[in-house]
């Protein structure tokens, strides 16, 4: 199913040539510059969870919901290139104040019947497509510690933040604990809304021995 879906995906972008969400230009879903010139995430969150743009900026959240749900995975490329910019800006000042070292990302995972659904976890592939960016000089990826064995409701459809944080109580679980004891985490997802996911997410890696956690998401 997933080799069918990419090529019809193919086929679509030979009919149909893929142009820039905001300004038309022809070969990518949404340019570099459009990208960056896009508002920055302002509003409020948890100090250690640095969001990049506004999700309400429409090329933003067309861009985002065409990677998740629509497989146009060369979008986790173009915001890992702009995500990667952000994380050494945090990693200079973390590494000299917290003694941030070593860090590992880690992408939020899917459930087994969101992966099944979608073929895909687009925060591991943004994942991915920082690595290689980075090209192992500041992070490594550890994909097969935190999982998240139980099918939530999807957060996207619960408005209310304590009904979201419910949601997702001891949804999360950790396998390989060896490989974060002690270690610095660097958490990565394509959105933050409530926080709710993130905060469960960092919880269970600290009761496991992580040491720091923080995060970074495309958008807010």
């Amino acid at each position: 199913m997933r080799f069918l879906g990419a090529i019809k995906n193919s086929l679509l972008d030979i009919v149909f040539p893929t142009q820039c969400l905001s300004c038309g230009q022809s070969g990518t879903d949404l340019c570099e510059g459009c990208l960056l010139d896009s508002p920055t995430a302002e509003r409020e969150c948890a100090k250690w969870i640095f969001p990049l743009y506004d999700y309400r900026h429409p090329p933003v959240k067309r861009a985002v919901w065409l990677l998740k749900y629509k497989g146009k995975k060369n979008l986790a490329n173009i915001f890992a290139e702009a995500l990667y910019g952000r994380i050494l800006e945090e990693l200079a000042d973390l590494h000299v104040l917290e003694n941030f070292r070593e860090p590992m990302l880690i992408p939020v995972p899917l459930s087994p019947g969101r992966y099944l659904e979608r073929g895909y976890n687009q925060a591991e592939l943004i994942c991915k497509a920082l690595i290689r960016v980075d090209n192992d000089q500041n992070f490594k990826l550890i994909n097969n510690v935190l999982s998240k064995p139980i099918n939530t409701v999807h957060q996207a459809h619960i408005e209310n933040r304590s009904k979201r944080l419910k949601n997702i109580v001891g949804s999360f679980s950790i396998k390989n604990e060896e490989q974060i004891k002690g270690k610095n985490i660097i958490l990565i997802d394509d959105v933050i809304t409530t926080g709710a996911t993130l905060s469960e997410a960092k919880k269970i890696l600290k009761q496991y021995g992580a040491r720091k956690v923080i995060a970074f998401t495309v958008a807010h």
